[in-house]
Order: structure tokens, then C-alpha cells, then sequence
């Protein structure tokens, strides 16, 4: 009876010890935490397999945004050493090289003859000519280029709002650009009137706004380029870049004004600094003329008179140096 009893007393303590091993030695181990996990990862396979064909989408569209960024940089090298006759274009004059040549050396040969006939001798008259025929038309060129570029920028953020909201009523973009050369005052609507012409050729959209940087070497052309170019290439919301783009443009003039009216003391200051020696110089002359005529009676007086003019000029080009920011 004993032997009965520590028999099934055996068996029973088995079966519980088995009960308990099936049961509760699982979760005590962590078996069952890594067949969840095991789970988990088997059952994200499929999205895996999805971000895996979005990480190769993503990294198709950044390819083609570095090698939109690619041709751009190298277009942006390439206008920076631009032919004449772009400048002339840049400038919005409709003239030739021939044309240009023509006046440079017209207005050389009329300072030269007026220099030498009014008393200089043939190397300071051959020094007037040159400065004139040389320096004075690309002085003008650069002035006039300037300017066109000013009244650009002030018509600019304007015009691609006026874009935004084509888009954004669903016309197509080029339909919109029309819109900016029909309403747009000058040289914005030439300009666009240009991408319009260049497009009609056959030319991609993207190139044909690109382009635009290559007639206005401006950084806001160039960002407006750069984001026709890469919206054609890679897609995206057009109207919502654009209109990223519209208040960059605009927030950039406001730092550009503000910059302006920070640095207008500093100008005024050297303004007054560059013109105390000849206003002092034109005083003296009138009240004591003797006294200061020997600065171009006298041999010597001459040598420091255009010493002084060669250190004034040098002066004034560190003052504009100092003064001038670039934004």
C-alpha cells in the first residue's frame, strides 16, 4: 500500500512539474518574448519591403535633384564670364559689338582731341582718351545693368505670386507665366516673354527658366530656375515651392533694405570724408588764390597735387570697400 501511495504520489508530482514546465517556464525564460519578437519581424516583411521601394524612390528623386544642381552650378560658371554682347543685353540696350566699339571709340577719340586742344600735352590727352573710350562705355554698361536689375527684383516677387495663384486655380504653368507677361511692368515682362519664346522652340520648361539667370545674373533668378528645373524632374507641389520661394525672395529684400538703412550713416560718414579735401581745397582758392595756385603753377606742386589725388582715390576705394555689404 505504501509502494501504491509514493507511486502515485510520483506520478502526480510528474504531471504537475510537466503541467508547469509547458506552462510557466516560458514566460520565466523569455521564450515566448522572442517568439513575439520573431512574430514581429516576420510580420513586418511586407512593410519593410515597402519602405525599402520608398528609400529607392527617395533616392532616385535626391539623384535627380544633385544633378539638376549639377547643371546649374555649371551653367551659373559659365555666366560668369559672360561676352559682350550679354552684357549689352544684361545692360537692356539693343545695340551690336560693332555699335558698342564704334561709340567706345567716338568718345575716346572726343576726349582725346578736347584734352590735347585744351592745353594737355599728347600723354595726358592720349590718358583722357583712353579712360574714356575704355572705362566710361563699360561704366555705363555696368550702371545701366544695375539698374535693370533693381527694377527686376522689385517686380520679381510680385510676378511669382501672380504664378502661385495660376497654379493654384489650375492653370498650367506656362498659361501662368503668360499672365506675368501680359500685367508685369519692365524688364520682368520682356523676360518672361522670353521663357515663353525659348519654351516655344522646344525647349524644356525647366531649361527655359533656368536660362533666366544666364540674362539676369541675380542669386533670386537662379533660385527660380532651380526650382522649375527640379519640380519638372522630380515632381512635387509646385505652387506650395513657389510660394516658399515668394516669401524667401521677399524676405531677402526686407534684409536687403534694412541692410540699406543700417549702412547709411557709415556712407554718409565717408560721403563727408571724401569731400572735405576738395571743398576745402575750392575755399581756399577763393579766398586766398595765390597761396594754393602753386599746387599747378609749380612744377613740384603738381607732383603732390596728383600724389594727394592718387592717396585720395585709394582712400575713397578702401572707404567704399568697408562700407559696401554684400547681402
Amino acid at each position: 500500500m505504501n509502494t501504491q501511495m509514493l507511486a502515485m504520489a510520483f506520478l502526480i508530482a510528474v504531471s504537475a512539474g510537466g503541467v508547469a514546465w509547458v506552462f510557466i517556464y516560458p514566460t520565466l525564460s523569455g521564450e515566448r518574448k522572442a517568439e513575439k519578437r520573431v512574430a514581429s519581424v516576420a510580420r513586418s516583411d511586407a512593410p519593410t519591403a515597402r519602405a525599402s521601394q520608398q528609400r529607392a524612390a527617395q533616392r532616385s528623386k535626391r539623384d535627380q535633384v544633385e544633378e539638376s544642381l549639377k547643371e546649374l552650378e555649371l551653367r551659373q560658371s559659365k555666366a560668369k564670364s559672360l561676352p559682350l554682347s550679354m552684357r549689352i543685353n544684361q545692360a537692356g540696350l539693343s545695340w551690336s559689338k560693332q555699335q558698342f566699339w564704334m561709340i567706345s571709340a567716338a568718345l575716346g577719340l572726343a576726349a582725346c582731341a578736347g584734352a590735347f586742344f585744351g592745353g594737355l600735352g599728347p600723354l595726358p590727352a592720349l590718358g583722357f582718351g583712353f579712360a574714356a573710350g575704355f572705362g566710361v562705355p563699360r561704366w555705363l554698361l555696368a550702371f545701366l545693368r544695375k539698374r535693370r536689375e533693381n527694377k527686376f527684383l522689385a517686380a520679381f516677387p510680385d510676378a511669382v505670386d501672380v504664378i502661385v495663384r495660376g497654379i493654384k486655380a489650375g492653370l498650367p504653368l506656362l498659361e501662368s507665366i503668360r499672365i506675368v507677361t501680359n500685367d508685369a511692368p519692365e524688364p520682368v515682362k520682356s523676360e518672361f516673354r522670353s521663357i515663353i519664346e525659348t519654351q516655344t522652340i522646344g525647349i524644356p520648361v525647366g531649361e527655359a527658366c533656368a536660362k533666366l539667370y544666364e540674362r539676369i545674373a541675380l542669386p533670386e533668378c537662379n533660385f527660380f530656375g532651380i526650382v522649375i528645373s527640379i519640380q519638372q524632374k522630380s515632381g512635387g507641389n509646385l505652387s506650395e515651392a513657389l510660394g516658399n520661394l515668394s516669401r524667401v525672395l521677399r524676405e531677402r529684400k526686407k534684409m536687403k533694405q534694412k541692410i540699406q538703412a543700417m549702412s547709411m550713416e557709415a556712407k554718409a560718414s565717408a560721403s563727408i570724408i571724401g569731400a572735405l579735401p576738395p571743398s576745402v581745397m575750392g575755399l581756399v582758392y577763393l579766398t586766398a588764390p595765390d597761396y594754393i595756385e602753386l599746387l599747378w603753377t609749380h612744377p613740384t606742386g603738381r607732383l603732390l597735387l596728383a600724389s594727394c589725388a592718387v592717396w585720395m582715390l585709394i582712400g575713397v576705394l578702401v572707404m567704399r570697400k568697408m562700407i559696401n555689404f554684400d547681402f
